[in-house]
C-alpha cells in the first residue's frame, strides 16, 4: 500500500460558473480522494486533495480539462501545507 500524498491545486481559467466544483468534487469521490474546494475571489478554482498518489494524479489531470464547458487555461500543483489536515470526505467550502 503506498503512502497518502495531500496537494494543493489552483486552477484558472472559465472555471467558475460551470459546475467545476461540483463535477470535481464527484470526481474526487469516484477516485477516494479526500480534501475540499472553493471558489477563489480572482476567478480561480482552489482545492486541497488527499489520497493514494495514483488517485490524486489522476484527480489532477481531470482538472487540467475539468467538466463540459470549463475552459482551464493554467493549473498550479503544489505541495499542501502539512499543518492543514484535510477532511474524512470531499466538501465544497464558501468562497474566498
Amino acid at each position: 500500500m503506498s503512502v497518502a500524498v495531500t496537494r494543493q491545486i489552483r486552477v484558472s481559467g472559465r472555471v467558475q460558473g460551470v459546475g467545476f466544483r461540483a463535477s470535481l468534487q464527484d470526481e474526487a469521490r469516484r477516485a477516494g480522494v479526500a480534501g475540499w474546494v472553493r471558489n477563489r475571489a480572482d476567478g480561480s478554482v482552489e482545492a486541497l486533495l488527499h489520497g493514494a498518489p495514483e488517485a490524486v494524479a489522476s484527480l489532477i489531470a481531470w482538472a487540467r480539462r475539468g467538466p463540459p464547458g470549463a475552459r482551464v487555461s493554467g493549473l498550479l500543483d503544489a505541495a499542501a501545507d502539512p499543518g492543514e489536515a484535510p477532511p474524512a470526505g470531499f466538501e465544497l467550502r464558501p468562497s474566498a
